[in-house]
């Protein structure tokens, strides 16, 4: 038989109204004892609230809707993570909706949701260039996370790319490379530009003319990186180092480096960028910028939970810094690769669009 608020009312001698009070947490004025006493009896009497009841009380049902462009992602699964870590330490519950990199289902997963007693929406690796207009209409709190393609957006939270980028090309150069080759992601992408703008600063922080001919095209796939570290191999005054602007594409480059009988670091080193699972198990291991994937689903679980909360509105665009993982394909020593061992859950920080990499 459930617990009752009459039956913890009783065993506390107060009155059913302030146990309630209690129980649902209001800013009504109570005692520390009082409240102390209340909790303290409902726990050990095993009380559970009516979720239904206080829904229909507070118009709010303490679950927020996740809508992913797809599932297989690799990056989704610690996203999604971060946002349900976040969303269960604050008593939330969360429903996900697939929509297969299809605006029309997207529609429609945001009807579906906006229909149903959902808190907000959290969209995951967010592909689409037209903001919704029903979404815009109904003015449910919202965030975007990962976005891949178009401008800065509100209430988006993304990786800091460019600072990224910086940090795997100073790390080169501080191993005494000033011939490192970039091999970019699709052009189309906003990842892609922000981490070749990051190539392009570094080297000029520290004095490297660029060369256009050490930057090769990619798409992200293996093949298109074996394809570009061929071509840097193939210049006459080849690199010492190659940066590649994800995992993928610096493991094609490993592959065509040693297939042209050169060793990894020992000839030319290589650093990627996202941290995959295959990093650390490929041999060399590689050398790569993790992408904060897991907080940037807690950061945007917190600004949703704000939005919910009613303690602000929109916010700008945030960005999250990743780290850099040192293993084997740069070269470094022992001392350095160490810090690998960095918990990928706390390593990361916070910046916002206006604030600059720190230097």
């Amino acid at each position: 038989m459930s617990v009752k608020l009459e039956d913890i009312a009783k065993a506390t001698g107060f009155s059913i109204a302030t146990v309630s009070r209690v129980l649902a947490g209001t800013d009504y004025p109570v005692s520390p004892s009082v409240r102390e006493k209340v909790l303290s009896v409902a726990q050990a009497m095993g009380y559970k609230p009516n979720i239904a009841a206080r829904s229909l009380r507070s118009n709010r049902t303490n679950t927020v809707g996740i809508i992913v462009d797809d599932i297989m992602s690799p990056f989704v699964p610690p996203i999604v993570r971060g946002i349900q870590d976040c969303l269960r330490e604050n008593g939330f519950l969360s429903l996900i909706v697939n929509s297969d990199w299809d605006p029309d289902q997207e529609q429609d997963a945001i009807r579906t949701l906006i229909s149903r007693p959902v808190d907000g929406i959290i969209f995951v690796e967010y592909s689409h260039r037209v903001r919704s207009e029903i979404l815009e209409k109904s003015h449910k709190p919202h965030m975007f996370v990962h976005r891949i393609f178009g401008s800065p957006i509100k209430n988006s939270v993304v990786p800091d790319d460019h600072y990224g980028a910086t940090l795997a090309v100073r790390h080169l150069i501080s191993l005494g490379h000033q011939r490192i080759g970039y091999i970019n992601g699709p052009e189309n992408w906003h990842n892609s530009r922000a981490r070749y703008l990051g190539y392009q600063d570094e080297l000029e922080r520290h004095n490297i003319p660029f060369d256009p001919e050490l930057v090769q095209p990619g798409d992200w796939e293996m093949e298109s990186g074996y394809r570009a570290a061929q071509n840097l191999l193939a210049l006459r005054d080849r690199p010492t180092a190659i940066f590649a602007a994800n995992d993928l594409m610096a493991l094609g480059a490993i592959y065509a480096i040693q297939d042209a009988h050169l060793r990894v670091p020992e000839d030319i080193a290589v650093v990627g960028y996202d941290n995959r699972d295959f990093a650390k198990i490929v041999r060399p291991r590689l050398t790569t910028v993790a992408m904060p994937v897991y907080e940037m689903g807690r950061v945007a679980t917190e600004s949703l939970l704000a939005q919910i909360a009613g303690e602000h509105g929109e916010t700008e665009e945030i960005k999250v810094r990743g780290e850099l993982v040192i293993r084997d394909t740069c070269g470094a020593d022992e001392a350095l690769k160490a810090r690998e061992e960095i918990n990928p859950r706390t390593a990361f920080r916070r910046v916002l669009l206006n604030k600059q990499p720190e230097g």
